[in-house]
C-alpha cells in the first residue's frame, strides 16, 4: 500500500549559456518531484519539468493529486489506471484551471510517472520491460481515451497493439543494439558561432549522426549563418534539425523557413505558437517538402489529435513530463501510429524516462526507432543517469523508470 507521499521542488542552475533558446534565455531546469512510499520500503519517483519560477505551483497541485493515492495498492491501481487518470484529470476542484493543461496537468504528470515507476520497481524490472510484457488489454487499461472516440476507441487500440504482437521479437534486437540518440546541445541559442562549430566536431567524434541548432534570432541572417556552419561541419550525411521555440509569427516563419531550405534541415521545430494548429497547417503546406516537428509545448492528447487530423506535423515530440505522464504519452503514441507519424520525444526528463518509452514504442507499438534527444546537463543529479555510447542510448537494466534523483547539495 502507498503509505506516505512527498513532493519536492527541485531546481538546477545550468552552466554558461546551456539550455538557452529564443524564448527562454536564462532557464533554470526544474522538476516537481513526487515520491510515493509503499509499505514494503519501495519508493516510486516521478516528475514534471518546468523552467524555474512556478515550479512550486506544480508541486502544490501534485500534492493534491498524490494524496488521493494514499492507502492504495499499486497493482490494483495500475490494473485500471486509465479510469483513475480520467477521474483525476477531471477533478472538479482543478478542471477549471485546465482542462488538461497547464499547472494542473503538469502536476498530474508528476504523480502519474511516480505510479509507473513504483509499479516497475514493485515488479523488480525496468519500465521498458514492464510495458513490453503487458498484454494489449493491460496496456489499454492504463489509458484514458476519452475525447478520442472519433479516432481511437479501446477496441481499436487493443487491435493495433495485438497486430504488433506477432513481430515484437524481431524488434527486440534494439535492446542489445541501443536506441539511437541525437545531440540537442551543440547549438544553444546563446552559444557563439565558434562554440557551435566546436560542439559539432565533438558530437561527431562522440558518434552522433544527428544534431540540433536553436534558431529564432531577431536577425534571421544570424540563424541562416549558424545553420550553414552546422551543415558545413556535419556534412551532408548528418541529420540537422532547427528549433525556433515558437519565436516566429506565421509570415515570419514562412519567409525564414524558405531561406533555410538551402541547408537541407531534417525538420523545423516549434516554428510558431503551439496552440495554433491551422498556422502550422498553412506553414507545412507552404514550405513542403521541408517538414515540421512539434510537441514540446503541446499539453494534451486532444491538441495532438488535431495536429494529426490536419496533417500539420511530420514528427510528434510528445513529452511524458509535459503531458499527463506515461499514460497520456502512450495514448498519443498510438494516435501517431494510426496516422503513420513518427514519435521523437522532447526530453524534459533529460532522456531518463523516455529511454524506456521509446523502447516500448518501437517493440510493442511498432514505431520506427528513429532517434531520441540527448541533453547531458543534469546527468550528475540522477542516481542512474542515462548511458550513451557511440551516439546510442544503452538499455537501462535497473528496476523502475530511471527517475531517481540525488538530494540537492
Amino acid at each position: 500500500m502507498i503509505k506516505n507521499i512527498q513532493v519536492d521542488d527541485m531546481r538546477y542552475a545550468l552552466d554558461g549559456a546551456a539550455g538557452s533558446d529564443a524564448i527562454h534565455t536564462d532557464p533554470v531546469y526544474s522538476y516537481a518531484v513526487t515520491r510515493l512510499f509503499d509499505d514494503c520500503g519501495i519508493t516510486g519517483v516521478g516528475f514534471a519539468f518546468t523552467l524555474g519560477e512556478g515550479n512550486d505551483l506544480v508541486c502544490k497541485a501534485a500534492q493534491y493529486y498524490a494524496e488521493k493515492l494514499r492507502g492504495r495498492d499499486i497493482e490494483d491501481t495500475m490494473a485500471n489506471f486509465g479510469e483513475l487518470f480520467k477521474q483525476l484529470s477531471n477533478d472538479q476542484q482543478f478542471r477549471w484551471l485546465g482542462p488538461h493543461k497547464g499547472v494542473v496537468h503538469l502536476a498530474l504528470a508528476s504523480v502519474t510517472n511516480a505510479c509507473y515507476d513504483l509499479w516497475a520497481k514493485k515488479r523488480g524490472v525496468p519500465l521498458w520491460k514492464l510495458l513490453n510484457d503487458l498484454s494489449p488489454e493491460q496496456v489499454v487499461a492504463t489509458l484514458d481515451l476519452s475525447y478520442l472516440e472519433d479516432e481511437l476507441t479501446h477496441s481499436q487500440a487493443i487491435q493495433m497493439l495485438s497486430v504488433q504482437q506477432a513481430t515484437k521479437t524481431q524488434r527486440e534486437a534494439i535492446l542489445q543494439q541501443g536506441y539511437p540518440g541525437y545531440d540537442t546541445s551543440i547549438g544553444w541559442f546563446n552559444y557563439s558561432d565558434e562554440k557551435v562549430r566546436e560542439n559539432c566536431k565533438i558530437a561527431l567524434a562522440e558518434g552522433f549522426t544527428a544534431m540540433k541548432l536553436k534558431v529564432g534570432s531577431a536577425d534571421p541572417e544570424r540563424d541562416i549563418r549558424r545553420a550553414h556552419i552546422v551543415r558545413e561541419v556535419a556534412g551532408d550525411s548528418v541529420k540537422v534539425m532547427l528549433d525556433a521555440n515558437q519565436q516566429w509569427n506565421l509570415p515570419q516563419a514562412i519567409a525564414i523557413c524558405k531561406d533555410l531550405k538551402e541547408m537541407n534541415p531534417y525538420w523545423i521545430e516549434e516554428p510558431t505558437h503551439p496552440d495554433d494548429v491551422l498556422a502550422h497547417k498553412t506553414l507545412a503546406d507552404a514550405i513542403a517538402p521541408l517538414k515540421l516537428a512539434l510537441g514540446e509545448h503541446v499539453p494534451n492528447k486532444i491538441i495532438f489529435k488535431n495536429y494529426l487530423q490536419t496533417g500539420s506535423a511530420s514528427f510528434i515530440q510528445v513529452d511524458a513530463v509535459r503531458v499527463g505522464g506515461v499514460s497520456e504519452f502512450i495514448t498519443v503514441s498510438l494516435l501517431c501510429k494510426k496516422y503513420g507519424i513518427p514519435v521523437v520525444p522532447h526530453v524534459g526528463d533529460m532522456g531518463q524516462l523516455h529511454q524506456h518509452l521509446v523502447l516500448f514504442n518501437h517493440i510493442s507499438v511498432g514505431h520506427e526507432a528513429l532517434f531520441l534527444e540527448h541533453i547531458p546537463h543534469l546527468q550528475k543529479h540522477f542516481v542512474n543517469p542515462v548511458k550513451i555510447s557511440n551516439g546510442v542510448y544503452i538499455t537501462p537494466q535497473e528496476p523502475g523508470s530511471s527517475c531517481d534523483l540525488k538530494a540537492l547539495q
